[in-house]
C-alpha cells in the first residue's frame, strides 16, 4: 500500500464517532491558541499606559526672578496631566507614599518643594541642581518600572533644557553689557587721542617758536606772540589732556574688572599684535639715521634749482626791452623757487640743529620697540598684569594734571616774559629744551593712546553683542545642543509584530507535539504488513504535515484579519511556514518514532532550548554562553531569523538559509524516523512490554 493510502487511512480514523472529530479540530486550532492568545495578549502594551495608576505630587513652592513668578513644578504637572503617558492621580505624598506600598499606584513622580528655586538658581551666583523623585517598588510590578526609567528620562530632559535656558541667557546679556562698556571705554580713548594729537601740535608749534626767537632781536616781538600763541594751545592741549586722562582712567577703573576676562582669553592675539607694533617701532628707528642726509639734499636741489630759474629770468627777461610776455609769471615763479629753498634750507637747519633730538627719538622708539617686545612675550599672562596696568594708567592721569597745571604756569611765565627782554635769551633756551622734551613725550603718548583705542576697539568688536533672536537661538542650542536623529529601517509598528516571529513557530512546533499524541507517529498496519521503511516514515509524516499546514493557514489568518498583523511578504511567510511545519513535523515524529513515550519528553525538552536559544526575545549574544553555543545547531534560530525578514522587510540572506537548513533538517529526520521504521518491524519483548507509557 503506498504512502498517501496509509496516510489518508490515519486521518479516516478520526471520523468515526464526535469526540475523534472533535479531538481533530482541537488539533486544528489548538496551534491558532496557542499563537494568536500570546500576541494579542502583548500586542501592544506601550499604547495602553494611560490605564496604568500613577501618583504625582507637586509639592512646588515655586520661586520669584527678577520680579517675575517661576512656578516649574506647575508646568511639568501640567504638561503630564495633558499626556497620555500614564493614568495620572493628583494626591498628596503620604498618599502617594502609602498607594505604591499597597499597590494603588504602580509608582509616583514627586516634584520636591525647593524645585523652582533650584532651577532659578541656574542663572543666579550659586546654581544648582532640580531633582524630580520617582518612587517605584518592583514587588508591584517589575516591567513597569524599567518602562518608567525610560519615560522619566525624557521628563528629566524636558526639565534640565528649561532651566538651561535662564542661565544660558543670562551669560549672552552679559557679553552684551560687557560689549557696550568696553565701546564707552574706546570713545573715551578716542577723545584722549584727539587731545594728545592737539597737546602735540601744541607743543611742536612752540619748539618752532623757540627755535626761531634764538635767531635775533629783531624777531623777539613776533616770536614771542608765536610763542606765547603756542602756549596758550598748550595749555588748552594739556587741558584736554588731562580730562582724556580723567576718562580714561575713570573708565578703566570701571572697566577692568570686566576687561580681565577677555585679557585672559585673547592674550595670544594680543601677543601677535604688539609683536607688529614692536616690529613697526624698530623699522622707524632704522629709518631716522637716514633724516639729515635726505633733508641737507633736499636743501641743495631746491637752492640749486632757484638759482637756474633766477639765471634764466635775468638772461630772458633784464635789459632794455623786454618783449617776452613771460616775464611776469617767470617773476613770480623765481620768487616762489626762492621762497621754496629757503624753507628747504630753514627744514635742513632744523634737522640738523636738532639731530641730539632725532637721536632722542630714535632711543623712544627703541625703548617702544623694547616695551612691545616685552608685552608680546608677556601677552599669556597679561591678564594677570591688569591691575599694574591700571595703577599706571592712574599714574598717567596724575601726570596728565600735572602736565596741564605746568602748562598753565608756563603760559603765564611767556606772558610775562614780554615785558622782560633781557631775561628772553636765558628763559627761551630753557623753555626750548623743555619744549623739546615735552614734545617727544606727546609723540609717545599719542602712539600709545592710538595702540589703546585700537585695541579697544579691536576688543569690542570681539566681545559678541547679540540681540534677542541671537539669544534665543543660541540658547536653545547650548540648552540642547545634542539632538537624537532615529532612522528605524523595516521597523516593527508594535510588540506584537516584532515577537511574531518567536511565537510563531512556538505555536507550531506545539501543534505538531500535540498530533503526535493522538496519531501514531508509525502506521502500525503497515508495520506489520512489512511494508517498505520509507513508505512507512512518509505514511506517519503526511497526516500531521496535512494538519500542519492547516494549521497554519487558520492562524496567519486570524493573525493577520483579526489581530492586525501586517506581513511585508505575506505569501512568502504563508510559504516559508509551510516548509517550518514540515520540518516540525519531521523532527517530533522521528523522536516519537524513535523513543517511544520518553520521545515525548524530549520533543518537549527540545522545544525548551530552542526557546532559549532562538533568540526571539533579548539577542541570544545576551544569554549564557550554553545558549550561543547550541544557537546554530537548532533549527527555531534560523527561522526566527527568516520570519523577521518576510514579516517586517529587509534582505532575504537569512529566509535562504532557513529554508536550505530547515530542507537539510526534514530529510535527516525522515531519514532518521525511516531508520526507526525498519527497527520497528522486529518486534521484541521491550516493544511488548514497554517500561514507560504516556
Amino acid at each position: 500500500m503506498r504512502s498517501p493510502k496509509l496516510a489518508a487511512l490515519e486521518l479516516k480514523r478520526f471520523g468515526r464517532g464526535k469526540m475523534p472529530r472533535a479531538a481533530l479540530a482541537a488539533l486544528l486550532l489548538l496551534p491558532l491558541l496557542y499563537g494568536a492568545l500570546y500576541l494579542w495578549s502583548f500586542w501592544d502594551p506601550y499604547g495602553k499606559l494611560d490605564k496604568i495608576p500613577v501618583a504625582l505630587v507637586n509639592a512646588d513652592e515655586g520661586a520669584t526672578v527678577k520680579g517675575k513668578s517661576l512656578h516649574a513644578g506647575d508646568d511639568i504637572t501640567g504638561k503630564l496631566l495633558d499626556s497620555d503617558t500614564f493614568d495620572w492621580h493628583t494626591t498628596s505624598a503620604a498618599d502617594a507614599r502609602d498607594g505604591v506600598a499597597d499597590g494603588r499606584y504602580y509608582l509616583s513622580l514627586t516634584v520636591p518643594p525647593d524645585f523652582s528655586e533650584r532651577i532659578a538658581s541656574s542663572s543666579g551666583k550659586s546654581p544648582e541642581t532640580g531633582a524630580l523623585q520617582v518612587r517605584t517598588d518592583d514587588a508591584n510590578n517589575y516591567i513597569v518600572g524599567q518602562i518608567s526609567r525610560s519615560v522619566f528620562t525624557e521628563v528629566r530632559a524636558a526639565a534640565s533644557t528649561k532651566a538651561s535656558r535662564g542661565f544660558y541667557d543670562k551669560i549672552f546679556i552679559s557679553f552684551s553689557d560687557i560689549h557696550g562698556k568696553t565701546e564707552k571705554a574706546a570713545k573715551g580713548a578716542d577723545k584722549l587721542g584727539d587731545g594728545i594729537s592737539k597737546a602735540r601740535k601744541g607743543a611742536g608749534d612752540l619748539a618752532k617758536g623757540l627755535g626761531k626767537a634764538k635767531k635775533g632781536s629783531k624777531d623777539l616781538r613776533s616770536g614771542l606772540g608765536k610763542l606765547n600763541k603756542g602756549a596758550d594751545r598748550l595749555e588748552k592741549g594739556s587741558g584736554k589732556v588731562a580730562e582724556g586722562t580723567q576718562t580714561l582712567s575713570d573708565k578703566v577703573n570701571d572697566v577692568s574688572v570686566k576687561v580681565g576676562p577677555f585679557l585672559k582669553k585673547n592674550g595670544t592675539e594680543i601677543g601677535r599684535v604688539s609683536r607688529l607694533v614692536a616690529n613697526a617701532a624698530k623699522t622707524a628707528s632704522d629709518q631716522l639715521d637716514t633724516l639729515p642726509e635726505t633733508t641737507s639734499g633736499a636743501a641743495t636741489k631746491a637752492r640749486t634749482a632757484a638759482d637756474d630759474l633766477a639765471a634764466d629770468y635775468r638772461t630772458r627777461c633784464t635789459g632794455v626791452v623786454t618783449l617776452d610776455p613771460d616775464c611776469p609769471a617767470l617773476k613770480k615763479s623765481v620768487a616762489a623757487a626762492d621762497t621754496a629753498a629757503d624753507v628747504a634750507e630753514q627744514v635742513d637747519e632744523l634737522v640738523q640743529d636738532n639731530t641730539d633730538q632725532l637721536d632722542l627719538l630714535g632711543t623712544r622708539l627703541d625703548d617702544l620697540h623694547t616695551k612691545a617686545t616685552w608685552l608680546a612675550d608677556n601677552a599669556p599672562h597679561l591678564g594677570k598684569d591688569l591691575d599694574s596696568a591700571v595703577r599706571k594708567i592712574n599714574a598717567l592721569n596724575s601726570g596728565a594734571h600735572k602736565v596741564a597745571k605746568g602748562a598753565g604756569t608756563l603760559h603765564t611765565g611767556l606772558t610775562t616774559a614780554k615785558t622782560g627782554a633781557s631775561d628772553l635769551d636765558r628763559g627761551v633756551g630753557t623753555l626750548h629744551t623743555g619744549a623739546n622734551t615735552l614734545n617727544g613725550g606727546m609723540f609717545r603718548l599719542v602712539d600709545g593712546s592710538g595702540e589703546l583705542s585700537g585695541g579697544l576697539h579691536d576688543g569690542a568688536a570681539k566681545i559678541p553683542d547679540y540681540d534677542k533672536n541671537d539669544r534665543d537661538r543660541r540658547t536653545d542650542v547650548m540648552s540642547d545642543p545634542v539632538q537624537l536623529v532615529n532612522q528605524a529601517m523595516h521597523k516593527a509598528p508594535n510588540y506584537g509584530t516584532g515577537f511574531a516571529p518567536y511565537f510563531i513557530p512556538l505555536s507550531l512546533w506545539v501543534g505538531a507535539m500535540v498530533a503526535y499524541m493522538l496519531i501514531q507517529p508509525l502506521n502500525r498496519r503497515a508495520l506489520a504488513a512489512g511494508a517498505a521503511s520509507w513508505r512507512v516514515a512518509l505514511a506517519g509524516w503526511l497526516p500531521v504535515a496535512a494538519i500542519g499546514v492547516l494549521q497554519t493557514v487558520a492562524l496567519m489568518a486570524v493573525l493577520h484579519w483579526a489581530i492586525g498583523l501586517q506581513m511585508a511578504r505575506a505569501a512568502g511567510t504563508v510559504g516559508f511556514l509551510v516548509l517550518v511545519t514540515a520540518c516540525f513535523v519531521a523532527i517530533v515524529q522521528w523522536l516519537n518514532a524513535r523513543f517511544g513515550p520518553a520521545g515525548r519528553i524530549l520533543v518537549l525538552a527540545l522545544l525548551m532550548l530552542q526557546l532559549t536559544s532562538a533568540g526571539g526575545t533579548y539577542p541570544v549574544q545576551t544569554s549564557p554562553h550554553f545558549f550561543n553555543v547550541i544557537h546554530p545547531f537548532l533549527p527555531m534560530s534560523y527561522v526566527v531569523d527568516g520570519l523577521r525578514r518576510l514579516i517586517t522587510g529587509g534582505g532575504l540572506g537569512p529566509v535562504w538559509l532557513a529554508c536550505a537548513v530547515l530542507i537539510g533538517y526534514t530529510v535527516a529526520a525522515l531519514a532518521l524516523t525511516a531508520w526507526s521504521a525498519r527497527s520497528k518491524q522486529v518486534w521484541s519483548v521491550d516493544r511488548l512490554h514497554p517500561e514507560l507509557t504516556l
